[in-house]
């Protein structure tokens, strides 16, 4: 089945079972300005939930269906895996106190295996949260009478949070499924919203918002349609289902390079990239965003930006706006506002590609500025040269700002020019020292200027820390602890790839063959506990490059390091380190200050690469 196949499908099913279908709402939330975009299915129907509208009198039944578009840009860095999406459609069914959690997880069941034929991996059910939430022993034992084996209890992940500054929230359960690379991946979510919280989810995982009963039991479910199709097409990822498939095609006719050529990955990720970001753009415009400098059309600009940038790095001869067509027949059947509007789209990405292009040459000018004070002060006349834009990470990121020259691209040019200046002689290209130094400074602008949102508004193109504060400081110490107990429980050769701290809680990627165990994950979540309790202490050394390596301190994967490098230590009371990592910081100064870590969910990103996310209580 194509991917339109499948979306009638499922909204025929719960027709079939007296939901009504509906279309899906704008992109930009009607009468919700706690978030720029819809990030959920529910989302249009939170009044619903709460009793303030009457779902019966508006649509004819208290169950309804949808196949909503959603912006999610949270996880922008993850985009060009096998399974991120900035725009992604979610299939669902609601209910508000139409039916409860047998009706929602036996449709669920029957839709997974009868319909599509899928084979269930294993299923969640919340463990409950002290007084304040019960154990789901009624899902538990559904899904038991259902037939599923593997029921496993789950803790904060399997609690959906209010979507924006408050809203209907309650426990969940999830369903995972195989996609073609063998790897069990989330498919749908079951949300019962049981309760109303008073805050955000951030509020609450810390004790500081207030849940109250509501009057009925309202069904919300999830399931993402990019992801399920990759397991119905047996797809090693979303990209390679028939939603990219024309796509990928034109981004790369001549197709990509083998696996084994070295360039393979690089033109993997950006072709994606440029994929992803066109359609979502693409999607928002159709809604009515337009860019500029702030809000929804600051978001806009960016993800156009990003996709142009990659075209222009990877030799990639098309832009976004010659994928609108491609699109456009593709989504015809369901979203026809982007054949309809498919000129005015196509015009507003063709400008915005030719004024970031010309700003591009702009900032190639400044460019040269910062590059010839590399150079001498003086031209071949001995007349005085004036240097406007001296080189340092502050400079670059006005250069970034201003022209919307990506660091990584302002350090190309610097150094073409350089060593145009140099006749190839005098001065070479910048040294990793050099390079490391202007990052820093360059991302200490950065987080000034950048804005963090748990509801993927604004924020998305955050690195690894989002910001200096205490509780990203404690989980940055975890993150050490965390790394440290995976090579000590599962193999001393586990290496990180990639990392990403909020304020919520920290997530580790690592390369691992295979899914943990959950008596794995429990030795791990008490190997860290025990370092916590031992109160050790976290110090930091600068050393020689050479004597780093030599010690065995862990390296960030891709990273590059000048001559002389920070090594953050823990150590306990003989002086011996548990954990050992390059690393600049910041970080606490004893792991007494961390409290009690705990895994929240262990799960596949691509092939040999496991992601753990971990919480302090």
């Amino acid at each position: 089945m194509d991917s339109n196949a499948i979306r009638r499908k499922f909204l025929e099913f719960f027709k079939s079972k007296g939901h009504v279908i509906r279309p899906s709402s704008s992109l930009i939330p009607q009468n919700d300005s706690s978030v720029l975009f819809t990030t959920a299915g529910m989302q249009q129907f939170k009044p619903y939930y709460t009793g303030e509208k009457d779902a019966e009198k508006d649509f004819g039944s208290k169950n309804i269906t949808t196949a909503q578009k959603c912006v999610r840009t949270g996880d922008i860095d993850e985009v060009g895996d096998a399974t991120h999406c900035t725009f992604l459609e979610m299939l669902g069914n609601f209910s508000f106190g139409g039916y409860g959690r047998e009706k929602a997880i036996t449709y669920a069941h029957q839709f997974i295996t009868e319909e599509l034929g899928l084979e269930i991996s294993y299923v969640t059910f919340y463990r409950g949260l002290k007084d304040v939430v019960p154990r789901d022993e009624e899902s538990k034992n559904i899904w038991t009478k259902l037939g599923i084996k593997d029921i496993r209890e789950d803790g904060a992940d399997v609690f959906w949070g209010p979507t924006g500054d408050s809203g209907p929230c309650g426990p969940t359960t999830e369903i995972y499924c195989k996609n073609g690379a063998g790897q069990d991946v989330e498919t749908w979510n079951i949300v019962f919203n049981e309760y109303f919280c008073n805050g955000p989810r951030e509020k609450l995982d810390r004790g500081e918002a207030t849940l109250t009963k509501l009057d009925i039991l309202g069904i919300d479910t999830g399931m993402g349609f990019e992801r399920l199709l990759a397991s119905i097409q047996k797809k090693e990822s979303v990209y390679e289902t028939d939603l990219f498939e024309a796509i990928m095609s034109i981004i790369f006719p001549q197709g990509l390079p083998p696996k084994d050529n070295w360039v393979y990955e690089k033109n993997v990720k950006a072709s994606r990239i440029v994929a992803d970001h066109s359609r979502t753009a693409i999607l928002m415009i159709s809604d009515g965003v337009l860019p500029s400098n702030t809000s929804r059309g600051y978001v806009l600009r960016r993800l156009i930006r990003r996709a142009v940038f990659n075209c222009h790095e990877n030799n990639i001869q098309i832009m976004p706006h010659h994928l609108v067509e491609v699109f456009a027949k593709k989504y015809n059947d369901v979203y026809p506002e982007i054949f309809n509007q498919k000129d005015e789209i196509i015009k507003v990405l063709s400008d915005e590609e030719l004024k970031f292009l010309k700003t591009l040459k702009e900032g190639q000018k400044e460019l040269e500025k910062m590059a010839m004070a590399l150079w001498d002060k003086y031209d071949s006349f001995g007349k005085p040269i004036e240097i406007t834009l001296p080189l340092n990470g502050q400079n670059l990121f006005f250069i970034y700002s201003t022209y919307g020259f990506p660091f990584e691209l302002s350090i190309e040019e610097i150094n073409k020019i350089r060593l145009h200046l140099s006749h190839g002689y005098k001065y070479e290209v910048l040294s990793d020292t050099e390079v490391k130094k202007l990052k820093e400074e360059f991302d200490v602008e950065m987080k000034k200027h950048q804005e963090l949102s748990r509801t993927s508004s604004v924020g998305m193109f955050k690195g690894g820390l989002a910001n200096h504060n205490e509780k990203t400081v404690r989980l940055h110490t975890a993150h050490h602890l965390l790394l440290a107990a995976l090579q000590a429980v599962l193999s001393p050769e586990i290496k990180q790839k990639g990392s990403n701290i909020t304020e919520e809680r920290l997530r580790l990627d690592f390369a691992f063959p295979r899914k943990m165990e959950d008596v794995e994950k429990k030795k791990v979540e008490d190997w860290v506990n025990e370092k916590i309790k031992q109160s050790l202490n976290v110090i930091r050394r600068e050393m020689p490059l050479a004597e780093a390596e030599k010690l065995g301190a862990q390296m960030e994967f891709g990273a590059k390091y000048g001559d002389t490098v920070s090594v953050y230590f823990i150590e306990d009371e003989k002086g011996e380190a548990v954990s050992k990592e390059f690393c600049g910081g910041p970080h606490v100064t004893n792991t007494k200050e961390l409290g009690n870590f705990k895994i929240q969910k262990e799960e596949a990103v691509s092939a040999g690469v496991r992601r753990i996310k971990a919480v302090l209580l």
